[in-house]
């Protein structure tokens, strides 16, 4: 995948803004450097220049940043001018920059570029655009791991014991008569039951730190008029729903992402199932079908001061079996204490009042004991993992449990080593150390241009 051109694009966000800057990555920039400023870029050292269009007019005055390969972020050469971040003189600049010799990058070329020349492993690269993603301090302090090379340093130190085991083994498949002096089956056994703990551990601490990266769909059901749109607009802290008396309001799916403890739930409105002839309405309620086919907790929303059971259980029975559900009880702040009371011991059922916040504590509890978050969990030791990481160690997992299957019955060595070398082979895609290029041009095409 070795691409020699020299690209380049604008890293600082679209619109107006006081700082908009170009980025420029290849090979000896010097030339283009002298091209757009009229000066050769001294290295690391901020410079005032002025930048020329074609005509020798001056396009913008800034600052011309260059880092010599192979300390820059690229390893190659990399140009950075900074100027006025209009966006005008950014798009002028940058056309100014594809005369002059350059190309359009593509989205995450930089950071592409960074990994082939060994700047950053696979983990590092994603954990870039994991931070310019990442929605609450949590995930960011997450992703930060991930490019400082925390991540990636538990996943080699899989690897590298792994490995040890294999030579081991395949030493002992090489020199048979020697087998008693290079191989305990005992040891064997132990580094495999210690090597399968490590890994549920990590997997572990990948799956809550997964849950910082995505995020978790919640959606709400009920019937019209028990509550779900002052409760979003409870849970959001603000007004983004309209509530009245009137039943049937919520015609479309209302959707926002909140915090609990640190974690992004995107949370949507929908609209009341019940049966109905009015079109529009109808057309809420299957597009509250379609939310419920993406969710990954669902809170049935029920008013305590009414009795429909007959119809929520026609909606509970329409509902995805698979999905975890938490019923709520909604209006408590209508009922006499003692019955409330009796009513809370009845059933698991959340009981709360959209209106007052009384109870929200409880739902928040009882949404993070559905995904297996503590709330007095910190993010110390999360990985922040992607489906592919999960996937990967759960297949390293599976390698190890048949290996340590294959020395409790009947030992044969060739099968274990294979096992290992698939773990190994396994967790090294996580690094990047076995990737290939379709995967790597799907990572790499989710960045943002400019970076």
């Amino acid at each position: 995948m070795e691409n020699h051109d020299i690209i380049a694009a604008i890293a600082t966000p679209p619109g107006s803004g006081g700082i908009g800057i170009i980025r420029i990555s290849g090979k000896d920039l010097k030339s283009i450097a002298y091209t757009i400023t009229g000066i050769l870029p001294k290295q690391r050292v901020a410079q005032l220049s002025q930048f020329y269009a074609e005509n020798g007019n001056v396009i913008d005055q800034g600052i011309t940043l260059y880092f010599p390969s192979p300390q820059s972020y690229t390893g190659e050469d990399v140009l950075e001018l900074h100027g006025h971040g209009g966006s005008a003189v950014m798009n002028l600049l940058l056309s100014r920059c594809l005369n002059a010799g350059a190309r359009l990058a593509q989205p995450g070329e930089f950071t592409l570029r960074a990994f082939l020349n060994n700047k950053l492993d696979l983990l590092q690269a994603e954990g870039v655009a994991d931070i310019i993603n990442a929605t609450t301090e949590h995930a960011a302090r997450c992703a930060i791991r991930s490019l400082q090379g925390k991540f990636s340093a538990t996943i080699h130190s899989l690897v590298n014991t792994i490995t040890s085991l294999r030579i081991l083994i395949e030493a002992t498949l090489d020199f048979p008569e020697e087998e008693t002096e290079f191989l305990d089956i005992r040891e064997v056994e132990t580094q495999l039951v210690a090597i399968q703990t490590e890994l549920e551990r990590v997997f572990t601490s990948s799956k809550q730190g997964n849950l910082l990266r995505e995020g978790i769909n919640l959606v709400l059901v009920g019937e019209p008029n028990v509550g779900k749109s002052s409760l979003i607009n409870q849970l959001a802290e603000e007004d983004i729903a309209i509530v009245t008396d009137i039943p049937g309001t919520t015609r479309d799916a209302i959707q926002r992402t909140i915090q609990i403890s640190g974690i992004p739930f995107h949370i949507t409105d929908t609209a009341g199932l019940r049966q109905t002839n009015d079109i529009i309405e109808k057309s809420g309620i299957a597009r509250t079908y379609t939310a419920l086919e993406k969710a990954d907790i669902i809170l049935f929303i029920s008013d305590i001061n009414t009795n429909h059971a007959k119809s929520d259980h026609q909606i509970l029975d329409k509902l995805p079996a698979n999905i975890p559900r938490i019923n709520v009880a909604n209006k408590i702040d209508l009922l006499t204490a003692p019955l409330r009371d009796s009513q809370a011991k009845c059933t698991p059922t959340i009981y709360l009042s959209a209106k007052t916040g009384e109870g929200i504590p409880n739902l928040h509890k009882a949404i993070l004991d559905t995904i297996g978050w503590s709330s007095g969990n910190n993010d110390e030791g999360l990985f922040m993992a992607r489906q592919r990481h999960m996937s990967a160690l759960s297949d390293a997992n599976e390698s190890i449990y048949n290996a340590k299957n294959l020395v409790a019955n009947d030992y044969q060595l060739e099968l274990i080593a294979d096992e290992l070398r698939a773990a190994q082979k396994t967790l090294s895609t996580i690094t990047g150390e076995f990737t290939s290029d379709d995967l790597l041009g799907e990572i790499f095409s989710s960045f943002c241009i400019g970076k």
